[in-house]
């Protein structure tokens, strides 16, 4: 009897997540740039269709209330890797493309996480998380002492920071791709150097007119203006159009080579963040200009990791996520017709507010999931997730120990990322300028000093000297602030907040 009940506990972990015994499932987390809730047909969009992405949810679970920690780009990213909130360290604001690595290198990752549990790991895409050693130029003509691979990534192909950023190249592992030595690559943030044209001296010699005011106006690459200066590395300089393609096909790549033994892959799409410059085959595909052609793409892309699972044969033992790192803006920084074809889109769907924005709009993210081994189909979850969680949920998945002192802010809520509870995490602080706590249905937003607007890109902010009560259950688009109403839950819900803030660990 004793045997029984011992060989039972092992087998435990294997039963309850549909594995067989000694199996593990390969992880694929695809994380698009600047999606919002409203961008595709699965979350009410009907101005585009999204086929390939609505396939996650059709075979797999559909979360109304997923978020990204942030409502930019950089601070999501360094909270998924290292289950802390970013607000924690200083210096996770949006990176210029020169920037150090944030990461810590000593603590627990999400890659980590996959390596300690045998798993061959890679990052794909766009990184936007700093390079080489704290407060040191990096040369990037010899290979980048820190990035990726010290972070736990086995293999590495990516560009520094976004699209919009010089330097304009690809680097795989510590190299920059394509480099010639005699043409050394210089970059800088501070001051012009070189006598490359800039948008802002040559905007004759511009494809992509750049918006007034929002500093795409540098170096020109490919017939666009960028955010900083470079010289050199004109062979190693991407074009803009080919940018999906190539990191497909590493991505394709590295899933064929590691198909037989267990693997994770962060995906990290690039295509809706600005600059949108579409391939070929989207251009003028969907009736909402650039925008919409490059979410066609974005859409294609994971059809093709879909394909390429089903052709291996590996996609029953695959989960598959989905998700964004903040949400959408339409004008943010180019001429592309974005707001004026827009019409009849909501990318926010009923949601206020948008990238680096304090409301819903900014943090509420699709996230869809797909594991035919264990996700039920067509399943939808209102359960409250966060990509912080990925850490202390996969970990608690692998039956990990975490340190005290790593993932700090990272939950356990593996069952209701699975589909096994509609019970996540029960509170969740977000961060758009202000910061908001949400809890039970409740979402407080901090007082703040700020215009209510963001002019460059039309965003309402969230900002507002009297702290802010909306009811999320009854009022998802946060239409309505009864902090007037409920002082009492105010006042708790602040004290609660400054609790976190000044605690060293949320748990």
């Amino acid at each position: 009897m004793f045997l029984r009940i011992l060989l039972l506990a092992m087998l435990l972990p294997a039963i309850v997540f549909g594995q067989k015994k000694g199996q593990k499932p390969n992880v694929i987390f695809i994380y698009a740039d600047d999606v919002g809730y409203g961008d595709l047909s699965s979350y009410g969009a009907t101005k585009i269709k999204t086929p390939n992405i609505d396939r996650l949810a059709k075979e797999g679970i559909r979360f109304t209330n997923a978020h990204a920690t942030s409502a930019t780009c950089t601070p999501s990213r360094f909270a998924l890797m290292t289950g802390k909130y970013p607000w924690r360290q200083k210096g996770t604001g949006v990176l210029p493309g020169d920037a150090s690595l944030i990461i810590p290198t000593e603590r627990l990752t999400l890659p980590k996480v996959f390596k300690q549990a045998g798993y061959k790991t890679a990052s794909v895409g766009k990184w936007h998380l700093g390079l080489g050693e704290t407060n040191k130029t990096i040369n990037w003509n010899s290979p980048i002492t820190k990035g990726p691979n010290e972070v736990g990534f086995d293999y590495a192909y990516f560009f520094p920071a976004t699209s919009d950023r010089v330097p304009t190249v690809f680097v795989e592992n510590h190299d920059v791709q394509d480099l010639d030595k005699n043409d050394p690559i210089e970059v800088d943030y501070a001051k012009r150097i070189g006598n490359e044209p800039t948008g802002k001296e040559n905007p004759e010699l511009l494809k992509l007119p750049a918006s007034p005011d929002h500093g795409h106006n540098n170096t020109i690459v490919n017939g666009i203006g960028r955010i900083g200066w470079m010289t050199g590395g004109k062979q190693a300089r991407w074009t803009d159009e080919e940018i999906a393609h190539v990191f497909l096909s590493k991505a394709e790549q590295f899933i064929e080579e590691n198909r037989a033994d267990p693997f994770f892959l962060y995906f990290s799409l690039n295509d809706i963040h600005v600059p949108r410059m579409p391939s070929t085959q989207f251009k003028g595909k969907s009736q909402m200009g650039l925008r919409g052609d490059v979410i066609l793409q974005m859409d294609w892309t994971v059809g093709e990791i879909l394909k390429k699972l089903d052709e291996l044969k590996i996609s029953e033992n695959t989960l598959v996520i989905f998700s964004s790192d903040n949400g959408p803006v339409l004008d943010d920084g180019y001429a592309d017709r974005a707001v004026e074809l827009s019409k009849g889109h909501s990318a926010a769907g009923p949601l206020r507010g948008g990238k680096y924005s304090a409301f819903e709009g900014g943090t509420r993210v699709p996230w869809l999931a797909r594991w035919p081994q264990t996700i039920k189909p067509g399943t939808v979850s209102d359960a409250l997730v966060c990509q912080i969680d990925l850490i202390a949920s996969f970990a608690g998945f692998f039956l990990q120990k975490v340190d005290f002192e790593d993932a700090v802010d990272s939950f356990n809520t593996i069952d209701a990322l699975l589909g096994k509870t509609k019970t996540g995490r029960e509170y969740l602080i977000k961060q758009g300028g202000a910061l908001s706590l949400t809890r039970g249905g409740w979402k407080y937003i901090e007082p703040r000093e700020g215009k209510a607007i963001q002019e460059l890109t039309n965003t309402e902010t969230g900002n507002n000297p009297k702290p802010q009560l909306y009811d999320l259950s009854k009022d998802i688009g946060e239409k309505t602030n009864v902090a007037d109403k409920y002082p009492a839950k105010v006042k708790a819900m602040a004290a609660e907040l400054e609790k976190i803030r000044g605690a060293g660990r949320s748990k």
